[in-house]
């Protein structure tokens, strides 16, 4: 199991303070809380991508080339790679070279983004998200396992006779995993390429999470990447800790109830309680991170949303503090016991290596 977090990277006032910070503050914040990860024994940092506000990380890789030369272990990846409105030339070649400077450290989540003015803004139509996912996804994996590649679709001009540089590192192109809220023709490309699945499991009831995560489970036997126990999958998740529940609750009520990702609507009680969100204490969320393998089975990777909706950066700091200290330790104990044997380890370049050069 790997353990880690994700940004959203949002400018959000602090509905305690008033303040809001700078652009510049936020993105040393988000810089600050990646080394902390590592700090902490985590294994993956990951951003989003945005181009409007609130919100800052636009461009996920040179953030994550400025930590990586910050970091030695980290696993370097992103929330969302906007696959429908970035080229797929552009993405093969910027994580490539990521992927060289981290020394394999990369990987990185495919979405098609939720945002309907950011298409447009990009020369493309959200109503054609679907269709440009799998047909740029398609280039972008062509890109990466051929050397040279003709091509045609319907979104762009043609290549011809054309490499993308650098080549992927030990000719191992960075892990790909396919993230999606609500579309199951996600969960079904995933399957199709053998990539992995990643399940946001924050905003909706189990329930959802539990039929796209099936749907991808059958896909990826019935398409012969192996057993439906085998296939890839991540989870997202949200969790905010003190050492006693009401505090918790307390402290982070506010901030919920402005929070851009999701506030302004069900209260947070009604929120816990239809959603994975985890307000308490570190045994709270123990068990309720645990539960996770009942509904979804085996799992390779969980990430956790932690530094948004306005909280000051010394109050995610100690969260991770919690985090790295009392609750991922137990999380990687309790979810090692009785996990099959055939069910594969969270994906990294020096595991993929081997399989790819045998």
């Amino acid at each position: 199991m790997q353990f880690g977090i994700f940004s959203v990277g949002d400018v959000t006032t602090d509905p305690t303070t008033g303040r809001t910070p700078t652009e510049h503050e936020r993105i040393k914040a988000m810089v600050a809380i990646a080394l902390k990860a590592e700090e902490v024994g985590l294994d993956v940092f990951a951003t989003g991508e945005h181009h409007n506000p609130p919100f800052v990380p636009s461009s996920p890789t040179t953030m994550l080339g400025y930590i990586a030369a910050k970091t030695e272990r980290l696993i370097l990846s992103t929330a969302t790679t906007l696959i429908t409105t970035n080229d797929p030339v552009k993405i093969a070649e910027d994580f490539a070279m990521l992927q060289h400077l981290a020394d394999g450290r990369v990987d990185l989540m495919l979405g098609r983004g939720n945002t309907g003015p950011v298409y447009p803004w990009f020369g493309q139509d959200i109503r054609q998200g679907i269709p440009l996912a799998i047909e740029n996804y398609s280039l972008l994996h062509k890109l990466w396992h051929e050397d040279v590649v003709d091509w045609e679709g319907r979104f762009r001009t043609p290549l011809q006779g054309f490499t993308s540089t650098p080549r992927p590192l030990d000719g191992v192109p960075p892990f790909v995993w396919h993230g999606s809220i609500r579309s199951p023709e996600i969960a079904e490309q995933a399957a199709y390429y053998g990539d992995g699945f990643f399940a946001n499991n924050i905003f909706w009831p189990k329930e959802h999470f539990m039929r796209l995560i099936h749907l991808y489970r059958q896909r990826y036997a019935h398409y012969g990447h192996g057993t439906a126990e085998q296939a890839v999958v991540g989870l997202g998740g949200q969790v905010f800790m003190r050492k006693n529940s009401q505090d918790a609750v307390r402290e982070f009520r506010p901030y919920f109830d402005v929070a851009p990702v999701y506030g302004h609507g069900p209260s947070l009680e009604e929120f816990m309680a239809e959603t994975p969100l985890t307000v308490g204490s570190p045994q709270q969320v123990i068990d309720r991170t645990l539960e996770f393998r009942d509904y979804f089975g085996d799992y390779q990777r969980q990430l956790f949303l932690m530094d948004h909706a306005g909280l000051p950066l010394k109050t995610v700091l100690e969260q991770l503090d919690i985090l790295g200290e009392e609750v991922v330790p137990v999380l990687r104990k309790e979810f090692a016991k009785d996990r099959p044997a055939e069910v594969p380890d969270g994906p990294t370049h020096a595991s993929r290596v081997p399989a790819v050069t045998a």
